[in-house]
């Protein structure tokens, strides 16, 4: 997987390729009749895909969660590695807005640390967190064999590691985290605790730890 912190010419150039590669859907059914809401298609999908992965979910699975035939997610999504694509886009869409929503309510760098910590830590609670990050998942399941797939997870978590980076210098600038640290390495640091969390979480974990994880990351920023 290419290094998050330093995406190469190479890579970013293999991201927008893989982006090309997405079927676009809206494309494909303009000019006839919608079948079905594709949104929603993907939003019954995502589930499967971060309960079983990519491959243990198989067409069936995704046709029974969506209410769709095997050749309308064909049509749509050219084949299973097209839906899931798709699926993770929207996944990581939908969290970075409801996220910067969050942070949108609180004003030093200190506070939208906890809040970004506090995002991470609930999602790995309860079902959601047993469902697990698609992130993680496709990191851990597709990037070491899709060349395409691992530039799309290096820009997720590139985004996720310059946010941090960018609360950081924030709280810098603002008084409320120590001007001596590595704005650099902290915002990495930062990441692999908020990725961190969702592995964990995977796997049950209780709101009293997790919320003890954040109290532990917001030392960092002393």
């Amino acid at each position: 997987m290419a290094d998050v912190g330093s995406l190469t010419k190479e890579t970013i150039i293999s991201y927008h390729e893989g982006m090309a590669t997405l079927p676009d859907v809206r494309t494909r059914l303009r000019g006839r009749p919608r079948e079905f809401d594709l949104d929603a298609a993907l939003d019954a999908a995502l589930p499967v895909f971060r309960e079983r992965g990519f491959h243990a979910a198989s067409i069936a699975d995704l046709g029974a969660a969506t209410g769709l035939t095997a050749g309308s997610l064909y049509k749509a999504f050219a084949d299973k590695r097209g839906l899931f694509l798709a699926a993770f886009e929207r996944y990581t869409a939908q969290r970075a807005a409801r996220l910067n929503e969050a942070l949108a309510r609180v004003g030093t760098g200190r506070e939208r640390v906890r809040v970004l910590l506090t995002f991470y830590a609930d999602s790995s609670l309860g079902v959601e967190g047993r469902r697990g990050c698609l992130v993680a998942l496709a990191a851990t399941e597709l990037a070491t064999f899709d060349a395409a797939m691992a530039a799309h997870v290096a820009a997720a978590l590139q985004r996720v590691e310059a946010q941090a980076g960018e609360l950081v210098r924030l709280g810098q600038a603002d008084g409320s985290i120590a001007r001596a640290l590595d704005p650099v390495a902290l915002a990495r640091t930062l990441l692999c605790l908020l990725q961190g969390m969702r592995v964990v979480g995977k796997v049950g974990a209780s709101p009293e730890a997790m919320h003890a994880v954040v109290e532990q990351g917001m030392r960092l920023l002393d």
